[in-house]
């Protein structure tokens, strides 16, 4: 983000046809960039005030996790070293650690570290948002659950019981916002959480009942649910569901209570009935 009067945001993307939704704002500029490439990077901070970091993965062997999510921080927090950037919100997730059991949330642990680093070093003013998994119209997360629902007389689910505290993608976008205009929530760590607890077999459940083809709902055992993840990996394109992904599932996915969250930000989290519309799955 660049400062003078109206807030300029520069939102760098890997294909800049994918982000029409956005390209008419007012003050948002889209640039086709690869953000792994130093000097590229040094040149997208240039002029700009806030560096908010987004970037992640779900799926990806132990190389991609690396580069995603621990040395493209380093590479950002150089970046910010070199052109004079001071601020940086850096999203993150629930449930890191450096023992964590799996690649994911390691590596989430691994990049909050590298930040933490250079908060002690360089000066970097730095702002730790950990959401819980993260729902909207036209999410990849509920609206797959809707048209798996709209297919198929059964979902055989694996993971059902592990519990998550699912955010609406506006409340997380409204805690950016505060966290852009409050200079105070630098050096602070936010938990971003909604107000329910939930199983992933009660959330798919309502998934399929927004879209209108509710369905029962199958827990795999630990042996199945592991096999079939496996199985997916196997298909060609991003696995629906990985080993990774069942593995990060053992961590509860939700606020630990001792950190601050939406209410110290002045927000209400909305529930997924609140903050979710009747939804069309996908056929």
């Amino acid at each position: 983000m660049a400062g003078g009067g109206r807030a300029r945001i520069t939102v760098p993307t890997r294909r800049r046809a994918r982000a029409q939704a956005v390209q008419g704002l007012p003050g948002v500029s889209v640039i086709e960039a690869d953000v792994h490439r130093p000097a590229s990077l040094q040149a997208l901070l240039v002029g700009q005030d806030i560096v908010i970091n987004l970037i992640a993965i779900l799926q990806g062997d132990e190389a991609a996790f690396e580069r995603a999510h621990v040395a493209l921080p380093r590479q950002l927090a150089a970046a910010c070293a070199a052109v004079g950037v001071q601020r940086m919100i850096h999203v993150s997730a629930l449930g890191v650690s450096a023992d964590a059991p799996s690649r994911y949330l390691r590596s989430k642990a691994a990049g909050e570290a590298v930040l933490r680093m250079a908060e002690q070093t360089a000066g970097l003013e730095l702002t730790l948002l950990r959401p819980s998994v993260v729902f909207g119209a036209g999410d990849r997360f509920m609206n797959l659950f809707a048209s798996l629902q709209a297919l198929f007389p059964v979902v055989p689910l694996a993971g059902a019981h592990a519990r998550f505290q699912p955010v609406w993608v506006e409340d997380v976008a409204a805690a950016l916002v505060r966290c852009v205009q409050d200079p105070s929530t630098a050096g602070k760590t936010y938990e971003l959480a909604g107000p329910q607890v939930q199983s992933l077999a009660e959330i798919v459940r309502i998934a399929g009942q927004r879209a209108g083809h509710p369905r029962p709902i199958l827990p795999l055992p630990a042996p199945l649910a592991w096999a079939q993840a496996m199985m997916m990996e196997l298909l060609p394109g991003e696995p629906l569901m990985s080993r990774d992904n069942l593995a990060s599932m053992r961590v509860p996915n939700i606020a630990g209570g001792q950190l601050p969250g939406l209410a110290e930000l002045g927000l209400k989290p909305h529930s997924i009935a609140a903050g979710l519309g009747p939804m069309r799955a996908r056929q």
